[in-house]
């Protein structure tokens, strides 16, 4: 049955009942239309509630300034697991009578003329009263009582009722006629670490050095432990493993994808022989076991791969063929992403025998989960059911909220969003192939209108993608392309010899790196590096500090473009509504040349008013620039490739527009 206000357009709200997302501490805009026929006043009330506590907070929404039939709200969690919330729509008899009574008062109209109106407002501000908390009723029955007095002007009678303090009170305590309740909607609340993270990726058996003779030596997890301390320094907060698992020996990788391995070759760590125990040069269950402590105690979170594959020679393919796709022939089907060729691995085929499969991956993941691991990046989700992952998550989720799951699912948008819905944690992007403004924006802003569904991660590169951009482009790309991903989004990721420059690829027209860590071991000597000046490492310490000393850089949902008049110029703003925190960030997108252009603010986005003139700290370079709505900008790739600017805190009377600004820019 259709109710007599209307309430549309929720947001967040998803499709086939799925919870929005958010984290602990996270400022959550919260928005609807609600409507209703004639001309009178209708308002909303935001009502939230979770499921570790009864008590319900309920706040009078904002009416948009350019919208009157929009409303804006924000909460923050303050726990993490299931939080609701719920847009009730009522009609406002108190906004309706003070428009018309200021709009006749403004006509001039006469006492005699406005009697109805006072004594109208008189029993409105009584039944206001009679609802209304005793230390706030007071004030209310004052303002029946001078409405009703007709021994005074109409100024004085109406003082009182027009007043800011009694508009105040009921803001907060309001009259609400022909209330309609609308639906509840879930917010799903996770851990800080969900939101905003830097990760940092490295293969444990790349730590070992080299020996006497220059030869690379296996690494274990105790030189591990050694390698993470250089990645802590850097200020990331999560280190990521690819797989650490015994690697099959049929058909095994040799270097550079070679299909034959020759003797003393590593082979490819997907390949996976047995997922529930360790490699044995790596070290034992129990020394795995160690390094997450050791990793732990120096701030950081061990991700660990999910790479749900087997090699031939994994016991699956005698205990459990069923798990695989069987060919007419009798053989097993590997791997194969045309026109490259997976020998090694066979993928699983989830219709053959469902519950076996469900159940055996959920047993692998809990050995881990008990090992101490809280983060898993998932190999290729996208190649498997959805529902397998809904399941999955949810099932890990019901004992270990606190686990994040990665999606590495380079996909289109209905699946990579689709993945995110059925409860991954994170997710990669195609960042990586996104390089002009024109890109860049339209995939930010996609990512910030989605921002309740899919947290982008951020990585500039990854053992199988080394951009075309990084192979010519020269030093200056690297410190741009890691400017660009640690400020668009809270979550982004290196793998190891980024900060060394590497840039050589194994042929022209090929992202695979030359000479592939992901076939052969690849030590590398950080240290020489940075004495010599070779190394991106201080830059990227200083990106992982202005992220965690910002919280605006903490945000996704903030995230606005400014208009620049040079393509080669990158301009956008993030702001933390909860402390005012504002920054601006402008990059030249030109890693060769140096460029310029003006940059137009859009001061509401960073929180001032028209005409407002301020001073930008550059956390790069340390400079301070006055700035206002139109502002000369000059960038010198072999100098700094971009401003980092800190803005003064917003102003507080614009700090939760900021939050729900975001709907506006949709609907442009």
């Amino acid at each position: 049955m259709t109710q007599r206000l209307g309430i549309d357009d929720v947001r967040p709200s998803l499709s086939g009942n799925a919870a929005s997302k958010a984290v602990v501490g996270e400022v959550v805009p919260v928005t609807a239309l609600v409507w209703r026929e004639g001309h009178d006043a209708v308002a909303a009330t935001l009502s939230v509630w979770n499921t570790e506590s009864p008590s319900t907070s309920a706040v009078t929404m904002t009416v948009d300034p350019e919208d009157q039939d929009r409303v804006h709200g924000v909460f923050t969690p303050a726990t993490p697991g299931r939080w609701f919330f719920r847009i009730d729509a009522w009609s406002d008899p108190m906004s309706t009578w003070r428009n018309a009574v200021v709009k006749k008062m403004e006509a001039g109209q006469s006492a005699r003329e406005l009697s109805n109106d006072l004594l109208h407002g008189a029993e409105l501000f009584e039944e206001a009263a009679i609802q209304c908390p005793s230390d706030k009723a007071e004030l209310l029955f004052q303002a029946s009582k001078e409405l009703k007095d007709d021994t005074v002007d109409v100024d004085k009678r109406v003082r009182t009722a027009l007043s800011e303090e009694v508009a105040e009170i009921l803001h907060h305590h309001p009259l609400r006629h022909l209330l309609v309740e609308g639906d509840i909607h879930e917010v799903l609340v996770e851990r800080r670490d969900a939101l905003y993270n830097s990760w940092y990726e490295l293969f444990p058996r790349s730590t070992g050095g080299w020996d006497d003779e220059g030869n690379p030596v296996h690494g274990t997890f105790k030189t591990t432990a050694q390698a993470l301390e250089r990645v802590a320094a850097m200020g990331f907060d999560t280190v990521y493993f690819p797989p650490i698992h015994p690697i099959g020996k049929v058909h095994r990788k040799g270097r550079n994808n070679s299909v034959v391995a020759e003797p003393g070759d590593v082979g490819s760590p997907w390949a996976i022989q047995d997922h529930s125990t360790t490699h044995p040069e790596l070290g034992t269950m129990e020394d795995f076991k160690e390094l997450v402590k050791k990793t732990a105690d120096l701030g950081l979170e061990v991700a660990l791969d999910l790479a749900l594959q087997a090699s031939p020679d994994h016991p699956w393919a005698k205990t459990n063929p069923e798990f695989f796709t069987v060919l007419a022939d009798g053989t097993i089907a590997y791997a194969e992403n045309p026109p490259k060729k997976y020998q090694d691995i066979y993928p699983l085929n989830f219709d053959s025998d469902p519950d076996a499969i469900y159940a055996e991956i959920y047993r692998i993941v809990m050995i881990w989960v008990e090992a101490g691991v809280t983060t898993f990046r998932v190999d290729n989700p996208h190649t498997k059911p959805a529902n397998f992952w809904n399941w999955l998550i949810s099932k890990v989720h019901i004992t270990h909220p606190e686990v994040i799951f990665l999606s590495e699912a380079f996909t289109r948008a209905p699946r990579l969003f689709g993945l995110a819905k059925a409860g991954f944690t994170q997710s990669y992007t195609y960042f990586t192939w996104q390089t002009s403004k024109h890109e860049l924006t339209e995939f930010a802003q996609m990512h910030v209108e989605q921002a309740d569904i899919c947290r982008p991660n951020l990585f500039v590169n990854t053992p199988d993608i080394l951009h075309e951009s990084l192979q010519t482009g020269g030093r200056a790309m690297f410190a741009i392309r890691a400017t660009l991903a640690a400020t668009l989004s809270p979550l982004w990721g290196v793998y190891s010899g980024f900060e060394l420059y590497e840039h050589q690829a194994v042929k022209p027209g090929s992202e695979e790196y030359l000479d592939s860590e992901k076939y052969e071991l690849r030590p590398r000597d950080f240290q020489a590096a940075l004495k010599s000046g070779d190394s991106l490492e201080s830059y990227i310490r200083l990106l992982n500090v202005i992220r965690r000393e910002n919280p605006a850089l903490q945000q996704l949902r903030t995230l606005r473009f400014h208009n620049t008049d040079n393509e080669a110029i990158i301009a956008y703003s993030k702001a933390d509504p909860a402390t005012g925190n504002v920054v601006l960030v402008v990059v030249n997108l030109d890693p060769r040349n140096a460029q310029e252009a003006t940059v137009f603010l859009d001061l509401a986005a960073v929180g001032r008013h028209p005409g407002d003139h301020f001073t930008v700290q550059d956390t790069i370079s340390g400079a301070a620039y006055e700035w206002s709505d139109r502002n000369f900008v000059r960038l010198e790739p072999l100098r700094d490739v971009a401003h980092v600017f800190i803005l003064p805190p917003a102003h507080h009377d614009l700090q939760e527009r900021i939050a729900w600004r975001r709907v506006k820019d949709y609907r442009a």
